[in-house]
């Protein structure tokens, strides 16, 4: 006798939408991954992460973003982050900082300490920064139309300190790309940008080489709407544009590729976002590889630091 109606086993799922809108499949076994396509960890095209043992030798840099108000309210900050087991510093830097107005602009009266903190001088720099051993600490900088002067700001603050330029790491926004397609705080027109940004990377390369000039943005695309495709899409020719300009003005590609950093998003679902990192470092390396002819593992790295989604 057949079973009821209501016993009847549904047919299996197979497949299922991701938040891009592409099907996947519900399950994923060792039979359905081609070996030779995604990899080893640490191997061309580096598919699977650049290290071969992951983040187990050495963990990432956690950093919170932060900064509000003056530089003393930020420094206070800073330190409690670092006494709590902060890795590294994230400055967040308020709107008037990061569009080059003072804040005696009254253009900058309403928006001054607000998203981040005024930082307008070298004395707000120092200030910032007072106590902090620059040498033994990783800063970022989330800054893209004044970039280059906020940096000369920190390496100034170094100078003061003491510490050799040598010793310094973090990094730079300085995509200034990002700015025209996504985002709005840019202060110049592109071409005069282009030069500001290879003047920028080409003295660090020198001057800072631990330092990383440009960190590459595909989060504000994100945010300005873009998919996950969309994000690594974007992010990705403004990397070559930016590889371009810099070989224009004569840089070696294999010395300033092993500084180019990048930034994204990670929203919420869990294979878009391992999909969209995986064909990152794959597309990356093969561009330089077969474009520009990069041989040196290093400089055919992706490197990339994230951040949550605002959606998420």
């Amino acid at each position: 006798m057949s079973a009821p109606h209501d016993r009847i086993p549904a047919a299996p799922k197979l497949l299922q939408t991701s938040a891009a809108e592409i099907e996947v499949p519900v399950r994923v076994g060792p039979e359905t991954v081609e070996p030779a396509r995604v990899g080893e960890p640490g191997q061309y095209p580096y598919t699977r992460g650049i290290f071969a043992d992951g983040y187990r030798g050495r963990l990432w840099t956690i950093r919170q973003y932060s900064g509000f108000g003056t530089a003393e309210e930020s420094n206070e900050r800073y330190r409690f982050l670092l006494e709590q087991g902060q890795t590294g510093l994230s400055v967040a830097l308020d709107l008037p900082t990061q569009c080059g107005l003072d804040p005696i602009d009254p253009m900058a009266r309403p928006e001054i300490g607000k998203v981040g903190v005024s930082l307008c001088n070298l004395s707000d720099a120092e200030i910032l920064f007072n106590g902090l051993d620059l040498g033994s600490v990783s800063t970022s900088f989330t800054i893209n139309g004044t970039a280059a002067i906020i940096y000369a700001m920190y390496l100034a603050v170094a100078d003061k300190q003491g510490v050799p330029r040598a010793k310094l790491t973090g990094t730079i926004q300085n995509d200034i790309l990002k700015e025209y397609v996504a985002r709005g705080t840019w202060i110049f027109p592109i071409r005069p940008s282009l030069r500001l940004i290879a003047d920028t990377v080409l003295y660090s390369n020198d001057e800072t080489p631990r330092f990383n000039p440009i960190s590459i943005a595909g989060a504000h695309v994100r945010d300005a709407g873009a998919t996950a495709a969309e994000e690594i899409a974007y992010t990705l020719a403004n990397g070559l544009a930016y590889v371009d300009e810099l070989k224009r003005r004569g840089g070696d590609v294999a010395k300033f590729a092993k500084r180019l950093s990048f930034f994204f998003y990670v929203h919420m679902d869990f294979f878009d976002e391992i999909c969209k990192f995986r064909a990152a470092r794959r597309l990356w390396a093969r561009l330089l590889k077969e474009r520009y002819g990069v041989t040196d593992p290093k400089a055919l790295h992706f490197r990339f630091g994230v951040v949550c989604g605002g959606s998420s």
